[in-house]
């Protein structure tokens, strides 16, 4: 029945590689179960019914994926898009954490408009392929800059650049990430079947010495979620609250938008089921998951849902179906009774999955062609704004933006399709409205 569900032969899989699969991903995904709560509490918000929230809300939205769009994707709250909810539409503009998912419903409303009115995935597939070569090793890339950072490894630098080697990279958290490194890269190298799960397990039980692997604690009986907080009374109480509302959904709805178009471009690429012509199969479909995990999310008390990069880890460990998928959804659910264990991988564990992930996520860039620059200095500012801006919807932007102007001067229309110009006027309407915010 799964085999003719989910076509596993005709993509090269079978039960035990997707089930691996799903558990790896779901490994390198469990750190948004403390983190989302973490950041939104910030707001007001009760932690434990966040946590049931950002957990169910990922269930449903994965589901979708899986057996809806057959594909190995998984979904979660978007950070950064947590991030702004919490410190800057809650926090600095002073609104109520109610305001803010009044936001992120009417957001996930349009999204599932956008999403059957196919113009999302028209967006997808009007980005030109050296642009998706780009963005997916530009995502390698941060991928592996997010695993160094969380572990310790790079830290802010005091002396105003970017990010600096850590002065104790050797010692506990970044310590044990390191070991994890090279134990990770030992089972891939000898070609160990689920060396990413494997790794991620051996490195949580070597940070027990080190004091770096900790039982979390805590109940093991879920706390309901919020259901429908909306406060549709504050949005229409001034102008001003008319006005930043509609700058905030826009913001929510631009960022997600892109952030899981390069997603998708990226796993999809790394799985290897890209179409010749550049499409990705049952791309609406993937589309309307996030679509309808935000609108969930809203109204359980999370925010945004959206693809998450980490699904490049279970692809990496074969998985090719939604198979894959379903599977880290159980374990989404499974985690509202066993918060306790999943809490006590450290992101030291998970930090070396992600570091090689990142590494297998850069082998699109060699198919770049170097030698055309009008192809390759779009394709490479997309890479360098996605690591330096950590920002995958930024790094698109670039890309986009310097792409119709290099093929404007070079008087190569035909490569301008009337979607990409879309896309490249709604980047510039965005920019527009920061200056004016």
């Amino acid at each position: 029945m799964l085999e003719r569900f989910f076509h596993l032969r005709e993509r090269g899989t079978d039960v035990k590689t997707e089930l691996v699969a799903g558990l790896t991903t779901f490994a390198t995904m469990a750190y948004i179960l403390a983190v989302n709560p973490g950041i939104l509490s910030a707001s007001g918000m009760a932690f434990g019914k966040v946590f049931a929230a950002t957990a169910i809300a990922s269930a449903i939205a994965t589901l979708v994926m899986g057996l809806v769009a057959n594909l190995p994707f998984s979904l979660s709250a978007g950070m950064g898009l947590n991030a702004f909810f919490a410190y800057t539409v809650c926090l600095s503009m002073g609104y109520s954490w109610q305001w803010a998912l009044s936001a992120i419903f009417v957001e996930g409303i349009i999204f599932i408009l956008l999403t059957f009115c196919n113009i999302r995935e028209a967006i997808v597939n009007s980005i030109p392929v050296g642009l998706k070569r780009a963005i997916g090793a530009g995502i390698g890339l941060f991928i592996a800059y997010i695993g160094l950072k969380n572990a310790g490894i790079i830290i802010a630098d005091p002396d105003g650049t970017i990010s600096a080697l850590s002065a104790h990279w050797f010692r506990a958290d970044a310590g044990v990430a390191m070991i994890g490194i090279l134990i990770t890269g030992a089972l891939l190298i000898f070609k160990v079947r689920g060396a990413l799960l494997i790794g991620i397990i051996i490195t949580t039980l070597v940070g027990i010495p080190f004091g770096v692997t900790h039982y979390a604690g805590g109940s093991y009986l879920p706390t309901s979620p919020y259901f429908c907080n909306f406060a549709f009374g504050e949005i229409f109480s001034s102008g001003r609250s008319i006005f930043d509302f509609c700058v905030v959904v826009f913001t929510f709805l631009f960022v997600d938008m892109f952030d899981t178009v390069g997603t998708l471009i990226a796993c999809a690429g790394k799985s290897g089921i890209i179409k010749e012509d550049g499409s990705i199969p049952n791309c609406k479909q993937a589309l309307l998951a996030d679509a309808v995990g935000t609108t969930a999310g809203a109204m359980l008390g999370t925010s945004t849902i959206t693809t998450f990069v980490e699904s490049a880890s279970g692809v990496a460990e074969g998985g090719r179906t939604g198979l894959t998928a379903v599977t880290t959804a159980v374990l989404f659910l499974a985690a509202l009774f066993l918060e306790p264990l999943f809490g006590s991988i450290p992101s030291a564990a998970t930090a070396p999955a992600l570091v090689i992930v990142g590494l297998m996520m850069i082998n699109p860039i060699r198919e770049i062609d170097y030698d055309d620059y009008a192809e390759s200095i779009p394709a490479f500012m997309t890479m360098i704004i996605m690591v330096f801006a950590s920002s995958i919807s930024d790094g698109i932007m670039f890309g986009v933006l310097f792409y119709v102007f290099t093929k404007i001067i070079t008087r190569r229309f035909k490569d301008l399709q009337p979607a990409i110009l879309v896309v490249a006027v709604l980047f510039i309407i965005k920019i527009l409205l920061s200056v004016v915010a």
